[in-house]
């Protein structure tokens, strides 16, 4: 099992929250390596999240829910 956290984008505010604005993939699905799986947001800066190992994802937040830089957003079985 891997956890896919969230990317740490801010380094001024470390602390700071962001957001899923996007999944591309659906919970339960099977993913490669290097898929993308997520576009994430933290203040105004956007960046894609890829599957670092293939398996079955398992999504931890929702799109637009909260999340802190460095936490789990996603779980590949």
């Amino acid at each position: 099992m891997t956890d896919v956290p969230f990317p740490q984008m801010s380094r001024e505010s470390p602390a700071a929250e962001g957001v899923v604005s996007t999944w591309f993939v659906a919970d339960g699905e099977q993913v490669v390596a290097g898929q993308l799986i997520a576009e994430v947001q933290v203040d105004k800066v956007a960046a894609e999240v890829q599957a670092p190992v293939p398996g079955t994802i398992r999504l931890l937040v929702d799109e637009d829910e909260g999340v802190s830089q460095g936490a789990a957003m996603a779980r590949i079985e």
